[in-house]
């Protein structure tokens, strides 16, 4: 601009030398239209941080390397998730003062998930929760599977899909989606099972796990996630504090393996009655050595319905636990007994995290009046859960 002002500053031009004073106004003058003009207010341009970020997690012991993948929404909320076993590592949220802690149990590095866990964070199929003495019939059939837990069946077995390697992809909506093909009469199961789950973090701060699978043979199946949750942030601290309400007024008893006895009880008058919110610790002494039990989801359909709702005095974190799934297994960490730290050296002891794992329900293969697991070639199994934070 400052050729325009000399200008402007008495510079009288006549004749031939006028016109080329009058060229050079006209010069100046289209030089002057064509600057981009700058407000002192306006920000520069900046790209927009990746939503999903990929980086080598380790090696396993064949050689595969394995993947960790950290998603994070426009609130600065964090999600890791590696495709060994599609474990959720770390779930990082703000408390009521705004400090970001992990809400989730969980480990920093793959070493330590190879030494063995109790599913922290994991994909669990194909069969999620407990088959009584490890077999079952379908269509004249008998079908027997890993005895992992004293008789029975846990967890889709000794090789689980908590200790496989997923294919992972990150979609062009930022999400992941990892898949895997479980073989033909593999850990017992018939049928070629291909299965697809894909998690997201939403701008809502919600972790949503969308899950789908098909069979080339009618086989039982029952998908869900075993995250262990402390809204505190501190693994030191234990549960027991936590304010849960569960949208079920009714739970299947069990025996003294955990195994659904086929009765379909209500929870009025029990320890299992969170039909309005209740700390989790006040009546967990009247149960045989904690909350380990599968909950009957109210006016349950396909479509998301609100499962469990769950509160921190202490940090203000909220979680809320959506679901098209009938029920959803509530545990408190009954099995932790310190043996296991976190990377930070934390001991992980009974009643560090608590469970809701979404799902059919246990033993539902040997139990004709519980909702169906059985997916038959032609069929789609599609759910969706949603674990949304907030604070209060």
């Amino acid at each position: 601009m400052k050729p325009l002002l000399f200008l402007y500053e008495g510079i009288s031009c006549w004749g031939w030398s006028g016109a080329v004073c009058s060229l050079f106004m006209l010069f100046t003058l289209v030089g002057c239209a064509g600057e981009k003009s700058e407000s002192p207010d306006e920000e520069p341009s900046v790209a927009e941080p990746a939503r999903i970020v990929e980086e080598a997690f380790g090696t396993l012991e064949d050689g595969r390397k394995v993947q960790l993948y950290t998603l994070t929404n426009a609130n600065d909320m964090v999600v890791q998730i590696t495709n060994y076993g599609g474990i959720v590592t770390a779930i990082r949220t703000p408390d009521k003062e705004g400090t970001v802690e992990n809400v989730a149990l969980g480990f920093d590095s793959l070493e330590e998930y190879l030494s063995g866990h109790p599913n922290f964070g994991a994909l669990i199929g194909r069969y999620g929760n407990r088959i009584a003495e490890g077999r079952f019939e379908l269509n004249g059939e008998s079908y027997s599977l890993a005895q992992n837990d004293g008789d029975n069946h846990l967890h889709g077995g000794e090789v689980g899909f908590d200790d496989v390697l997923w294919s992972a992809r990150m979609t062009d909506d930022d999400a992941l989606e990892l898949t895997y093909t479980s073989e033909d009469m593999e850990e017992g199961y018939p049928g070629q099972l291909d299965v697809k789950v894909t998690y997201s973090l939403t701008d809502d701060n919600e972790l949503k796990i969308d899950y789908e699978a098909t069979t080339t043979k009618a086989t039982p199946v029952n998908l869900t996630n075993h995250s262990y949750f402390n809204l505190t942030g501190d693994p030191s601290r234990d549960i027991l504090s936590h304010v849960l309400e569960l949208n079920a007024s009714r739970y299947t008893p069990v025996d003294e393996e955990l195994i659904p006895t086929g009765d379909i009880a209500a929870v009025e008058g029990t320890p299992f009655d969170f039909t309005k919110p209740k700390p989790i610790g006040r009546d967990i002494e009247e149960t045989e050595g904690g909350y380990d039990h599968n909950f009957v989801l109210n006016q349950h359909r396909d479509s998301l319905q609100l499962a469990a709702t769950v509160y921190s005095p202490d940090s203000g974190r909220e979680m809320k636990v959506f679901t098209t799934e009938p029920g959803v297994q509530f545990y408190t960490g009954n099995f932790l007994d310190g043996s296991l730290e976190s990377s930070q050296g934390i001991p992980f002891d009974r009643h560090a995290g608590f469970c809701l794992e979404t799902q059919h329900f246990p033993n539902a293969p040997n139990e004709p009046d519980f909702p169906s697991t059985i997916l038959h070639p032609g069929e789609q199994y599609r759910t969706t859960t949603i674990y949304q934070f907030s604070t209060r």
